[in-house]
C-alpha cells in the first residue's frame, strides 16, 4: 500500500518501505500536490511557490521533469504509455489521488474533526495525536505554503489534545490528565481552553486551592501579555468555583484490557507510522487514569536487572512489566507486555542495545526507550540519540535520577544524566552534521542561557533555580528553542548545542543575562 507522511519528516511509503523522491525541490512538488488535498494545483503556482519572486527560465520543463521522476517512485511498475494513477495529471496543473487513509495529515484532520460521546472522541483524539512524529513540513519551512499549512495543521493538533483532554474529564481520568495539562497550559498560556481543563482536572480532583491558582496564572500572563482580564467564561468558571457551584467529575471508569497492538509485517527502521484504525469507545480507552507507569528492564547483568526490580518496586505509581538479558528477549517481552517505558542496557549479547532500541521505535506505537550505560562513553549513545531514545542513565546514578528519567520519558520528555552529557558528546563535538541546525542565530540571550543548562543536562526545575526563573517560564522557553530550530524533542536540544560549536565538551558555563 502506498503511504505518505507529513506530520514529521515527510515521505512516502510503498508497504513500509520509504521511496528515494528525489531532491528537497522534487520532493516539495510532491508535498505541495499533498497540501491541496487532492485538488489540482496550476504548474503556475508551482513555478511561483517553489521558486519564489525568481523562477528559472527552464521551470515549466523543470516541473515536468520532477513530475515525471515522482511517477516512477510512486507507480514503478507503471507502463511507459500508461496514465498514471497517483500523481496525476489535472489540467492546467498536476493533482495528488489518494484515498484519507493513505496520507497521515488527511487522516488526522477527518479524526480531529469527528465527533462522538467522550469515549468516542478520547479514541478518535488518541489515534490522531499518535500520527505525530515531529514538526509538520518542517524541511520546507522556508516556504510559505508549508509554513501555513503547517501552522494550520499545528492548531489542529493543539485542539485535538484539548478534545482528548475533554473527553477524559467527562470519563473521569482526570488524575492521569492533570500533569500533561500543566504542561499544555504553561507552553501555550494564551489559549482558554488550557486554562480552563486544567482548572476543571484540578477542582474535580479536591484541589481548589490549585485550580483557583491556575486561574490567577492565567490571569497574570494575559495581563502582562495582552493588557487583558481573563475571559468571561474563564470568570464564570472562578465565580463558581468560589461558590462551589460545579458539579463533580466523573468516576474514573474501569478499562477494559485492550487487545494486543499489531506488529509490522516488516520492521523498518524508519518506518511510517502505524496508527491503531479506531474502535469502540470501551476497547480504545487504554488508559485508566490510576494505571502506574509499567517498566521493562533489559540487561545482560542480572544483578543490575535486581538493582532495578528493587528500586521500582518501592515506588508509588511505577511496576515492573518484565526483564530481559539481552536484545532479543527485550524485543519479544515489549511485543508481549506493550510497557510505556523500556529501560535498555547499551552493551548485550546477542543483540545490542542500540540495534535492539531501533527496532522497538520502529513498532507501532513503540514505548519510550532509556538507554543505560557504565561509563557514558560508548560511540553507540550518539547513534541511539539518533534513533530516538528518550535519555541516558548511568547504571550507578541514584535512584531518583532513574525514577525522573522514567517520568519525563513517560511524559514525552528526554533526561540526560548530567554526569555523562559532556562525554556523550565529547567525540562529536565539531562534526559537521547536515542534519543539525546551521546557526543559532536568532535566539535572544536568555534562550540562549536556558540552552546551555539544557545541554549540561539539567532539568526545567533546575534551570529555573540556575537563572531565578518560574519553571513554568523556562518550559516556555524550551518549546520556543525547539520551535526555533525545528526540533522535536529535549535530546536533539543537546545535539544542536554541540553540533553547533555552541556548547564545547568541558567548557565553563558562563551566562549572558546574570
Amino acid at each position: 500500500m502506498l503511504t505518505f507522511t507529513a506530520l514529521g519528516p515527510f515521505q512516502a511509503w510503498a508497504d513500509g518501505v520509504p521511496l528515494d523522491l528525489g531532491g528537497q525541490r522534487q520532493r516539495a512538488v510532491l508535498a505541495r500536490l499533498l497540501v491541496a488535498g487532492g485538488r489540482a494545483v496550476p504548474v503556475n503556482t508551482l513555478i511561483d511557490e517553489l521558486w519564489p519572486g525568481a523562477p528559472p527560465a527552464q521551470a515549466l520543463s523543470t516541473i515536468q521533469g520532477y513530475v515525471s521522476r515522482l511517477r516512477r517512485a510512486l507507480e514503478p511498475d507503471r507502463a511507459p504509455r500508461e496514465e498514471a494513477r497517483v500523481l496525476v495529471s489535472a489540467p492546467p496543473g498536476y493533482a495528488l489521488r489518494a484515498a484519507t487513509e493513505q496520507v497521515d495529515a488527511w487522516r488526522f484532520e477527518a479524526l480531529v474533526k469527528s465527533e462522538g460521546d467522550p469515549g468516542g472522541v478520547w479514541a478518535a483524539m488518541d489515534t490522531a495525536l499518535g500520527l505525530w512524529r515531529g514538526p509538520a513540513l518542517a524541511e520546507f519551512g522556508e516556504l510559505s505554503w508549508a509554513a501555513t499549512e503547517a501552522g494550520r495543521l499545528e492548531e489542529l493538533r493543539l485542539i485535538a489534545v484539548e478534545r482528548r483532554a475533554g473527553a477524559g474529564l467527562a470519563l473521569g481520568r482526570a488524575t492521569s490528565l492533570v500533569a500533561d495539562l500543566e504542561a499544555h497550559a504553561s507552553a501555550y498560556p494564551l489559549r482558554e481552553e488550557a486554562w480552563r481543563l486544567l482548572a476543571t482536572a484540578l477542582y474535580g480532583l479536591g484541589r481548589q486551592g490549585d485550580a483557583l491558582a491556575a486561574l490567577r496564572r492565567a490571569r497574570s500572563v494575559w495581563r502582562d501579555e495582552l493588557g487583558l482580564d481573563l475571559s468571561a467564561g474563564l470568570q464564570r468558571l472562578e465565580a463558581d468555583m468560589l461558590a462551589q457551584r460545579l458539579e463533580p467529575l466523573a468516576p474514573a471508569q474501569r478499562l477494559e484490557t485492550p487487545a494486543p497492538a499489531q506488529r509490522l509485517e516488516t520492521p523498518a527502521p524508519e518506518g511510517p507510522p502505524q496508527a491503531p484504525a479506531e474502535t469502540s469507545a470501551t476497547t480504545s480507552a487504554v488508559v485508566s487514569g490510576t494505571a502506574p507507569l509499567r517498566v521493562v528492564v533489559a540487561d545482560d547483568q542480572a544483578l543490575v536487572r535486581a538493582g532495578v526490580r528493587a528500586m521500582l518496586d518501592a515506588e508509588p505509581g511505577v511496576t515492573m512489566a518484565g526483564e530481559a538479558a539481552n536484545g532479543e528477549e527485550a524485543i519479544a517481552l515489549v511485543a508481549e507486555t506493550r510497557p510505556d517505558v523500556v529501560l535498555l542496557d547499551i552493551q548485550m549479547p546477542h543483540l545490542d542495545g542500540l540495534a535492539a532500541a531501533r527496532r522497538i521505535l520502529s513498532e507501532s506505537r513503540p514505548p519510550k526507550v532509556i538507554m543505560m550505560t557504565t561509563f557514558g562513553s560508548d560511540e553507540n549513545l550518539y547513534a541511539a540519540l539518533r534513533a530516538g531514545v528518550s535519555g541516558f542513565i548511568l547504571k550507578t546514578s541514584a535512584p531518583e535520577q532513574f525514577l525522573a528519567a522514567i517520568r519525563a520519558a513517560s511524559a514525552g520528555d528526554a533526561l540526560i544524566d548530567p554526569t555523562i552529557t559532556t562525554r556523550l558528546i565529547a567525540g562529536f563535538a565539531g562534526r559537521v552534521d547536515p542534519g543539525s541546525p546551521p546557526a543559532l542565530a536568532g535566539l535572544a540571550d536568555s534562550q540562549l542561557d536556558v540552552l546551555k543548562l539544557v545541554a549540561r543536562g539539567l532539568t526545567n526545575r533546575q534551570i529555573g533555580q540556575t537563572l531565578s526563573l518560574p519553571e513554568e517560564e523556562v518550559a516556555i522557553m524550551v518549546k520556543s528553542l525547539l520551535e526555533h530550530l525545528g526540533l522535536f524533542d529535549r535530546a536533539q536540544l543537546v545535539m544542536a548545542a554541540y553540533e553547533s560549536g555552541f556548547v564545547t565538551p568541558g567548557e565553563k558555563t558562563s551566562f549572558s543575562s546574570l
